[in-house]
């Protein structure tokens, strides 16, 4: 982009749930803009995660540089509140070389982070914390999410329920304050940025959404998933493995179902794990909503009008 830019760089967002096609719009838009690619993928930071999260290969990013993918261990506990910090830091080294820098991916609280930054949460009540530890090491995760769907049905809807650092967490907060959790979002004023933002989100139709998602584990599966898996069982406690994707090989593996019924499951929960993401990306009223083959062409014509 030639032009001598006046006016703030601009964030664009291209968020959506998985298998949509947001890697194949993100490198062609940052192809057209000669920028970089951040990714808000809460599972493709770690470098052993790659067949069962779907992770953009070198082909794929076609020399694109793209950010938070491979940057981290499973070993590792990454938060959000580490990655807002973090990337932060890099967009605003990006931005003293492009004008506009893209952002991508499924995991909304982590886009949150950057756009919106996090409502004020009350801090952890350490007995609360230990007593639904032993609940959840006792009775397992269905139980707590039960009583999440309970206490607080709305956070229960948008959750990644197995994810029990999460359910855990929702439960706390509700529980020490009385509270549903989902309360406190948008509690908060919005973090000011130094940066315009244009939130775009992708979807399809249901049906075909639904086609992509069940190619796509076939995919996987052909790729490898279950060796991948394997290799990870030694770090399957570490939160980043308490994912769709991983956890139904585990189930698998321990004998609990044959391998047909862990395919089922891994398309069905996949599904949903999508039906979450979108329920949480709708809760935003700034994204503007469109199919990935009618996106390239708004978004191109939304930046020029902006004289960046």
């Amino acid at each position: 982009m030639s032009k001598q830019a006046t006016a703030r760089p601009l964030l664009l967002v291209v968020a959506g749930p998985t298998a949509v096609g947001k890697t194949a719009l993100c490198v062609r838009l940052a192809q057209h803009l000669g920028t970089e690619v951040i990714s808000a993928d809460a599972r493709q930071f770690f470098r052993q995660m790659s067949i069962g999260t779907a992770k953009p290969t070198a082909a794929e990013m076609q020399g694109v540089p793209h950010h938070f993918i491979d940057s981290h261990s499973v070993e590792e506990e990454y938060s959000a509140g580490r990655y807002e910090a973090d990337c932060l830091a890099l967009l605003q080294a990006l931005f003293q070389r492009h004008q506009v820098v893209i952002l991508t991916g499924g995991s909304g609280l982590y886009l949150q982070a950057i756009t919106d930054g996090f409502d004020d949460l009350p801090p952890a009540d350490t007995a609360v914390r230990e007593q639904l530890q032993q609940q959840l090491e006792e009775q397992g995760l269905p139980a707590l999410v039960a009583q999440l769907a309970e206490l607080d049905p709305v956070c229960h809807a948008r959750i990644d329920r197995q994810n029990h650092v999460r359910v855990l967490r929702a439960l706390e907060v509700t529980l020490s304050t009385g509270k549903p959790f989902s309360s406190f979002h948008g509690s908060s004023a919005k973090a000011e940025r130094p940066f315009e933002v244009l939130k775009v989100a992708l979807a399809r139709e249901r049906e075909e959404l639904y086609q992509r998602i069940d190619m796509r584990v076939d995919q996987m599966l052909a790729e490898g998933l279950l060796e991948e898996v394997k290799a990870l069982l030694p770090y399957r406690e570490k939160q980043a493995l308490q994912t769709v994707g991983y956890q139904e090989i585990f189930g698998f593996l321990d004998g609990e179902y044959d391998w047909e019924e862990a395919v089922r499951l891994l398309k069905r929960n996949t599904r949903r794990y999508a039906k979450r993401q979108l329920t949480w990306l709708r809760r935003d009223p700034a994204y503007h909503w469109l199919h990935p083959d009618a996106a390239e062409d708004w978004i191109r014509e939304q930046i020029a009008s902006r004289a960046l």
